[in-house]
């Protein structure tokens, strides 16, 4: 399912307009931008479907680690106990309980951790297919836009009609294209965009860093 979910989220970020315009039937693009936004709704469900999956599966494995680290403390007491009464074998027994704990412990930490690293990466895929469903959303408004434009020209014209609607449609979805992948052709505000992601993203080091520094520092003082 995991790759099934890669493969798919690959396809539509990356997907733009001469690949949904290959698909569409009797030059309809506008249905074909619609369909494209209810197929990503749909992927997102099921996105959140799995998410919730493995959010309940890493609460479980949760609960277990809680519950075997308290009972390796009250098995600790147990041997105390044991041992002041002179039970070694009482001890013993508490004893091996408490290996197994800790080789099981470890067995479990690795499959929170994996299933840590799955609730994260379903959240990208998540977060992707949001900005991207914003993005056709735009683009489907700017295409109804243009018709709506053409619908109360004088200049319009039947003939070149159809051909217009594929031109815009293409117009639209390379704005899109061109946020995704860095083509030609992106406007000056998406450039401004972008610097300004970057420097919020060079602010946000920084910041580690100098906590970094400074937890460094506090702890050569301490000694």
């Amino acid at each position: 399912m995991a790759d099934t979910f890669a493969t798919r989220v690959s396809r539509i970020i990356v997907g733009g307009a001469h690949a949904l315009l290959d698909k569409a039937e009797d030059l309809a693009p506008e249905a074909t931008m619609a369909q494209a936004i209810r197929e990503i709704e749909q992927i997102i469900a099921e996105v959140r479907v799995d998410l919730g999956k493995a959010e309940a599966a890493k609460h479980l494995v949760l609960s277990r680690m809680a519950k075997l680290n308290a009972e390796h403390e009250k098995l600790s007491e147990q041997i105390d106990t044991a041992l002041t009464l002179e039970r070694d074998d009482l001890a013993k027994a508490a004893i091996g309980r408490q290996a197994d704990i800790e080789d099981l412990l470890p067995v479990l930490q690795k499959a929170l951790d994996e299933r840590a690293e799955r609730g994260k990466e379903l959240e990208s895929y998540i977060v992707a297919l949001l900005a991207k469903k914003r993005e056709l959303d735009q683009a489907l408004t700017d295409y109804q836009a243009s018709l709506a434009s053409q619908a109360t020209s004088p200049f319009s014209g039947s003939g070149s009609d159809r051909q217009t609607r594929i031109d815009d449609a293409e117009s639209s979805f390379g704005r899109v294209m061109a946020r995704q992948t860095g083509a030609s052709g992106i406007d000056p505000g998406l450039n401004e965009q972008a610097a300004k992601l970057k420097e919020l993203a060079d602010m946000q080091r920084g910041n580690r860093i100098a906590e970094r520094l400074a937890a460094l520092k506090a702890a050569r003082g301490a000694q």
